[in-house]
């Protein structure tokens, strides 16, 4: 995959779209989030089998069938939670629903992370929100060598105002960064050259999640054209 045929996140809006109107913020299709989830279930499944086996080996059948369930149904509900969960703006409020429904807006969320992702050779960055003892993870971008996936032009633009609208530091920089990723895509700068990218491949390899320190952030927007 390259920068040249990058897929955007969404359709650019139409003209007169009122900025509360529900905006998806689904970094991935429904088919492909679907496929994910249903290889990280037969996954799971697999390990609890094999794990059920040897425990009923050592200590018969029950033991063998509970050890198993209680690999197993953690891992399918997770996946089920991923096949389900959707992503949404309205207005300022980023809405998450899986089995039940979360919200924090993004005009009073207490804190504002860079959260980055590395799994099975693909990077994401995300705009990690908390608010009201609630925290959304706002996928922006995939890297897998030197092309992924990013979030379509509105979306970000949409994102960059509600930030924006915060006054605050924290959502000034990251709004900031939101506007910078959309010039560079206007440029038709390749994917290792947008600022998403650099900004996570700041991030130290070999660990599955981790935030960048807000004042990394600062700094690399501060540097930015």
């Amino acid at each position: 995959m390259t920068s040249d045929d990058m897929p955007a996140g969404g359709e650019l809006p139409a003209a007169g779209k009122a900025k509360g109107e529900k905006l998806g913020l689904d970094l991935l299709d429904r088919v492909t989030v679907r496929k994910r989830a249903r290889m990280v279930a037969i996954g799971g499944i697999m390990v609890a089998l094999a794990f059920g086996a040897i425990v009923g080996l050592i200590g018969g059948r029950w033991p063998g069938v509970i050890a198993g369930a209680i690999v197993a149904v953690p891992v399918v509900l997770l996946a089920l939670s991923e096949a389900r969960r959707t992503v949404w703006l309205e207005g300022t409020t980023v809405h998450v629903r899986a089995f039940g429904t979360r919200r924090v807006d993004l005009a009073a969320a207490d804190g504002l992370d860079l959260l980055v992702t590395d799994l099975r050779g693909a990077r994401t960055v995300g705009l990690f929100v908390r608010g009201g003892k609630k925290a959304i993870n706002v996928a922006l971008s995939m890297y897998a060598g030197t092309g992924g996936r990013e979030l379509g032009i509105y979306q970000l633009r949409r994102l960059a105002d509600a930030l924006a609208a915060r006054g605050d530091t924290p959502g000034l920089v990251f709004s900031e960064l939101l506007v910078a990723q959309l010039r560079a895509e206007a440029r038709g700068l390749a994917a290792a050259e947008r600022p998403l990218y650099r900004l996570g491949s700041l991030a130290p390899a070999g660990r599955m999640a981790q935030k960048l320190h807000p004042e990394a952030v600062s700094k690399f927007v501060t540097s930015l054209d």
